[in-house]
């Protein structure tokens, strides 16, 4: 078993969100997080769109919740750090962000849905892309009956040398 069965997976899921309506996108940030969340079947409500905004008007990203709540404070939205983690979690269930777990304590959401891995840059708490597409695991294990993987994540840890 290889990434490839992680990679079909992601995108069969993708293809059934978008299966009901393509969105259109236009280049206009709001314009385009308004038809994301439709076409995901989210409502676009104010907090969402004013967040998707601020998550997908900048590109691919890396952000924490509380990376998200501090640019949504400078921003002057008003949301509560528990309407940022709910939105993230809505907006992860709706396959527009992909959840990224460095470890037990630090959860990075990626709006790049696409398969890939990161480096985790320790001294920084930053997570970067790896850009080398035919990175693949040569190995897995039995998966234990009755489940089945739903995506594989590489993460990659990285330091300076000292």
């Amino acid at each position: 078993m290889n990434e490839n069965i992680a990679s079909q997976h992601d995108d069969d899921h993708a293809a059934a969100l978008l299966s009901g309506r393509q969105p259109a996108l236009t280049g206009c940030p709001w314009h385009d997080v308004n038809e994301m969340l439709q076409s995901a079947g989210l409502r676009p409500t104010r907090q969402r769109m004013a967040l998707g905004w601020l998550l997908f008007g900048k590109g691919a990203r890396h952000l924490t919740a509380e990376m998200l709540y501090e640019e949504a404070t400078l921003a002057k939205v008003p949301v509560s750090l528990a309407t940022v983690y709910n939105t993230l979690n809505q907006l992860t269930d709706a396959g527009l962000l992909r959840q990224v777990s460095v470890d037990g304590t630090k959860t990075y959401f990626d709006t790049n849905v696409t398969t890939h891995h990161h480096y985790y840059l320790e001294n920084s708490h930053e997570l970067v892309d790896i850009e080398d597409p035919h990175l693949a695991l040569s190995k897995m294990p039995e998966v234990p009956e009755g489940y089945e993987i739903s995506r594989i994540d590489m993460v990659v840890r990285l330091r300076k040398k000292r």
